[in-house]
Protein backbone atom coordinates (compact mmCIF):
# COMPACT_ATOMS: atom_id res chain seq x y z
CA UNK A 1 0.00 0.00 0.00
CA UNK A 2 1.27 3.45 -0.98
CA UNK A 3 2.14 5.98 1.74
CA UNK A 4 -0.53 8.72 1.90
CA UNK A 5 0.42 12.17 0.66
CA UNK A 6 -1.97 14.00 3.02
CA UNK A 7 -2.75 13.46 6.68
CA UNK A 8 -5.05 15.21 9.18
CA UNK A 9 -2.31 17.73 9.93
CA UNK A 10 -2.34 18.93 6.31
CA UNK A 11 -5.83 20.46 6.49
CA UNK A 12 -5.91 23.98 7.94
CA UNK A 13 -8.97 25.80 9.27
CA UNK A 14 -9.95 28.56 6.86
CA UNK A 15 -8.19 27.01 3.88
CA UNK A 16 -10.20 27.17 0.64
CA UNK A 17 -9.14 25.08 -2.34
CA UNK A 18 -10.71 24.45 -5.74
CA UNK A 19 -10.29 21.30 -7.77
CA UNK A 20 -11.21 19.63 -11.01
CA UNK A 21 -13.64 20.35 -13.74
CA UNK A 22 -16.34 18.21 -15.28
CA UNK A 23 -18.75 18.99 -18.09
CA UNK A 24 -22.06 17.20 -17.55
CA UNK A 25 -23.67 15.55 -20.59
CA UNK A 26 -27.33 15.01 -21.40
CA UNK A 27 -26.64 11.29 -21.83
CA UNK A 28 -25.16 10.82 -18.36
CA UNK A 29 -28.02 12.78 -16.75
CA UNK A 30 -30.56 10.48 -18.42
CA UNK A 31 -28.52 7.33 -17.70
CA UNK A 32 -28.22 8.09 -13.97
CA UNK A 33 -31.87 9.13 -13.69
CA UNK A 34 -33.07 6.06 -15.57
CA UNK A 35 -31.49 3.83 -12.95
CA UNK A 36 -31.72 5.84 -9.72
CA UNK A 37 -34.12 8.83 -9.95
CA UNK A 38 -36.58 8.39 -12.83
CA UNK A 39 -38.47 11.65 -12.44
CA UNK A 40 -39.55 13.10 -15.81
CA UNK A 41 -37.50 16.32 -15.55
CA UNK A 42 -34.32 14.17 -15.25
CA UNK A 43 -35.28 11.93 -18.19
CA UNK A 44 -36.84 14.13 -20.86
CA UNK A 45 -35.84 17.56 -22.18
CA UNK A 46 -39.42 18.69 -22.81
CA UNK A 47 -40.56 17.57 -19.36
CA UNK A 48 -37.58 19.44 -17.92
CA UNK A 49 -38.48 22.63 -19.83
CA UNK A 50 -42.08 22.44 -18.58
CA UNK A 51 -41.02 21.89 -14.95
CA UNK A 52 -40.08 24.47 -12.35
CA UNK A 53 -36.45 23.58 -13.18
CA UNK A 54 -36.72 24.97 -16.72
CA UNK A 55 -34.72 22.25 -18.44
CA UNK A 56 -33.25 18.78 -18.29
CA UNK A 57 -31.13 18.67 -15.17
CA UNK A 58 -29.20 16.18 -13.10
CA UNK A 59 -30.79 14.54 -10.10
CA UNK A 60 -29.54 16.00 -6.83
CA UNK A 61 -28.23 12.52 -6.02
CA UNK A 62 -26.36 12.49 -9.33
CA UNK A 63 -24.84 15.85 -8.36
CA UNK A 64 -23.75 14.31 -5.03
CA UNK A 65 -22.17 11.37 -6.86
CA UNK A 66 -20.33 13.68 -9.26
CA UNK A 67 -19.07 15.71 -6.31
CA UNK A 68 -17.78 12.53 -4.65
CA UNK A 69 -15.90 11.65 -7.84
CA UNK A 70 -14.31 15.12 -7.94
CA UNK A 71 -13.33 14.73 -4.26
CA UNK A 72 -11.69 11.35 -4.92
CA UNK A 73 -9.85 12.54 -8.02
CA UNK A 74 -8.72 15.80 -6.40
CA UNK A 75 -7.27 14.63 -3.10
CA UNK A 76 -9.13 11.95 -1.13
CA UNK A 77 -7.44 8.93 -2.72
CA UNK A 78 -4.07 10.41 -1.70
CA UNK A 79 -5.02 10.90 1.96
CA UNK A 80 -4.90 8.79 5.08
CA UNK A 81 -8.71 8.75 4.97
CA UNK A 82 -10.47 6.68 7.59
CA UNK A 83 -13.96 7.37 6.23
CA UNK A 84 -16.61 9.70 7.56
CA UNK A 85 -19.22 9.49 10.33
CA UNK A 86 -21.85 10.97 8.00
CA UNK A 87 -22.93 14.15 6.27
CA UNK A 88 -24.60 16.82 8.37
CA UNK A 89 -26.20 18.77 5.54
CA UNK A 90 -26.74 18.66 1.78
CA UNK A 91 -28.36 21.57 -0.07
CA UNK A 92 -29.29 21.56 -3.74
CA UNK A 93 -29.07 25.28 -4.51
CA UNK A 94 -29.17 25.40 -8.33
CA UNK A 95 -29.95 22.77 -10.95
CA UNK A 96 -27.03 21.17 -12.78
CA UNK A 97 -28.01 21.25 -16.45
CA UNK A 98 -26.66 19.31 -19.42
CA UNK A 99 -23.67 21.27 -20.68
CA UNK A 100 -22.80 22.78 -17.29
CA UNK A 101 -19.17 22.58 -16.22
CA UNK A 102 -18.77 22.01 -12.50
CA UNK A 103 -15.79 22.16 -10.18
CA UNK A 104 -15.26 21.40 -6.49
CA UNK A 105 -14.60 23.99 -3.78
CA UNK A 106 -13.49 22.72 -0.35
CA UNK A 107 -13.41 24.91 2.75
CA UNK A 108 -11.93 23.60 6.00
CA UNK A 109 -14.27 24.78 8.76
CA UNK A 110 -12.80 23.13 11.85
CA UNK A 111 -10.70 20.23 13.00
CA UNK A 112 -9.80 18.41 16.17
CA UNK A 113 -7.91 15.33 17.24
CA UNK A 114 -10.02 12.35 18.22
CA UNK A 115 -10.44 12.08 21.97
CA UNK A 116 -10.65 8.29 21.92
CA UNK A 117 -8.33 7.37 19.02
CA UNK A 118 -4.95 9.18 19.08
CA UNK A 119 -4.15 7.93 15.57
CA UNK A 120 -7.10 9.85 14.12
CA UNK A 121 -8.17 13.46 13.61
CA UNK A 122 -11.54 14.84 12.52
CA UNK A 123 -12.01 17.65 10.03
CA UNK A 124 -15.25 19.41 9.12
CA UNK A 125 -15.48 20.65 5.54
CA UNK A 126 -17.93 22.63 3.46
CA UNK A 127 -17.90 21.10 -0.02
CA UNK A 128 -19.48 22.94 -2.92
CA UNK A 129 -20.12 22.19 -6.58
CA UNK A 130 -19.64 25.44 -8.46
CA UNK A 131 -20.85 25.87 -12.04
CA UNK A 132 -19.24 27.78 -14.91
CA UNK A 133 -21.10 30.96 -13.86
CA UNK A 134 -19.56 30.82 -10.36
CA UNK A 135 -22.90 29.77 -8.83
CA UNK A 136 -23.02 27.17 -6.06
CA UNK A 137 -25.18 24.31 -7.32
CA UNK A 138 -24.67 21.98 -4.34
CA UNK A 139 -23.40 22.59 -0.83
CA UNK A 140 -22.58 19.95 1.76
CA UNK A 141 -21.08 20.00 5.25
CA UNK A 142 -19.78 17.15 7.31
CA UNK A 143 -16.92 15.59 9.21
CA UNK A 144 -14.19 13.39 7.75
CA UNK A 145 -11.73 11.20 9.64
CA UNK A 146 -8.04 11.10 8.70
CA UNK A 147 -5.03 9.33 10.06
CA UNK A 148 -2.56 11.50 11.91
CA UNK A 149 1.02 11.72 10.72
CA UNK A 150 2.16 11.80 14.36
CA UNK A 151 -0.50 10.00 16.45
CA UNK A 152 -1.06 11.56 19.86
CA UNK A 153 1.35 14.48 19.27
CA UNK A 154 0.29 17.82 20.77
CA UNK A 155 -1.83 19.89 18.38
CA UNK A 156 -0.43 23.25 17.40
CA UNK A 157 -2.75 26.21 17.75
Amino acid sequence: MKEPKYYWEDFRVGEVAEFGEKTVSKEEIIEFASEFDPQPFHLDEEAGRQSILGGLCASGWHSCAMMMRLICDAYLLETASMGAPGVDEVRWKKPVYAGDTIRLRRTCLERRPSRSRPEMGLTRFRLELVNQKGEVALSSEGWAMYGRRHPGAPVEA
